[in-house]
C-alpha cells in the first residue's frame, strides 16, 4: 500500500493494495473517533482514545508536551498509521478507504522530518508529477515563498541538491510548505510548520493558514511557538497521548498559558 509521506507517495510495510472505488471529493469534514495507537512491542499505548470533529474551513492547534504523542496522532490522520482501535474518518469515510491517489490530492501534509528529493524547487513543489507551471506557481504564492523561489540561483529550476542540500533550513520548510497545499487540497497537516522560520517566515506561513482556511480547507497544526495559534479557532492539548483539553482557542490559550506556558508549546 502506498502513504502519504511529505507530500510524496513511499511505501510502507503495509498489506497489499486492495482496489478501492472512487469517492467523490470531500469537503473536509474530519472526524477522529477514538483512535488509539501502539508501537509494536510497547507495552503502554502511545495514542489513548482520542476523539475530535473539525467541519470545513476549521483549524485546529495542536499542543502538548515532549512524546505526548501529537506527531503519532497526526500520522493516522493523514493515513500514514493505522489505527489499533477507532477511525479517522474524512466526509465520513475512515481514511484507509481513500484512494491512494485520491488521498494525495485532497490531503496535504508538512511532516516535522522534512523530506525533499533531488530536483528542482518546481519538481518538489509538484510532487515530481508532471504539471502546468502555472500551478506550482499558485501553490508557492499561497505558501509564501514566490518571491523566496525567484531570489534562487535559477528560480523555481534551481537544482535543490540531495536532501534539498543547497537550501537553508528555512528555505526547506518554505518549500515543503508549498508542496504541502499544492492542488488546493481540502485537508492539510502542518507538523511544526514554524519550526525553522525566522520572523518573515513565520509571518508568510500565518498568510497561508488563513488564506487555506478562507478556501475552506480544514487544518490540523502542531505548534511550535504559539504565534501559530493566531489564526486556529481549535485548540486541542494533548498529555500522555490522551486529550486533556479540546475547546475554541480564546477559551483554552489562556488558560495554558497561565498553567503551563512553557510546557505546552513545547516539541
Amino acid at each position: 500500500c502506498s502513504v502519504l509521506k511529505g507530500g510524496q507517495l513511499a511505501r510502507a510495510a503495509m498489506p497489499a493494495r486492495v482496489p478501492t472505488m472512487k469517492l467523490p471529493s470531500p469537503a473536509g469534514r474530519l472526524a477522529v473517533e477514538g483512535v488509539t495507537y501502539f508501537y509494536p512491542g510497547a507495552q503502554e499505548p502511545t495514542i489513548r482514545g482520542v476523539s475530535f470533529k473539525l467541519e470545513p474551513g476549521e483549524a485546529l492547534g495542536l499542543i502538548g508536551p515532549t512524546a505526548s504523542g501529537k506527531t503519532t496522532l497526526v500520522e493516522m490522520l493523514v493515513g500514514n498509521l493505522p489505527p489499533r482501535g477507532g477511525h479517522v474518518r474524512l466526509d465520513g469515510a475512515d481514511i484507509t478507504q481513500w484512494d491512494p491517489d485520491d488521498r494525495r490530492r485532497y490531503v496535504g501534509y508538512l511532516p516535522q522530518d522534512i523530506e525533499l528529493f533531488r530536483g528542482t524547487v518546481a519538481d518538489n513543489i509538484a510532487r515530481m508529477d508532471e504539471v502546468a507551471p502555472e500551478d506550482i506557481i499558485a501553490a508557492a504564492k499561497v505558501a509564501g515563498v514566490h518571491e523566496m523561489i525567484l531570489r534562487l540561483p535559477r528560480g523555481y529550476n534551481t537544482d535543490i541538491g540531495d536532501s534539498g542540500s543547497a537550501l537553508s533550513g528555512g528555505q526547506r520548510q518554505r518549500v515543503a510548505l508549498a508542496r504541502a497545499v499544492f492542488g488546493s487540497p481540502k485537508f492539510v497537516v502542518l507538523d511544526e510548520p514554524n519550526a525553522n522560520l525566522d520572523h518573515d517566515g513565520e509571518e508568510r506561513l500565518l498568510e497561508a493558514i488563513k488564506i487555506l482556511k478562507e478556501r475552506g480547507a480544514t487544518l490540523v497544526v502542531i505548534a511550535h511557538r504559539p504565534a501559530v495559534l493566531r489564526y486556529v479557532d481549535k485548540v486541542l492539548v494533548m498529555k500522555n497521548g490522551a486529550v486533556e483539553t479540546f475547546g475554541p482557542r480564546d477559551q483554552i490559550v489562556p488558560m495554558v498559558t497561565q498553567a503551563q506556558p512553557a510546557a505546552a508549546t513545547s516539541r
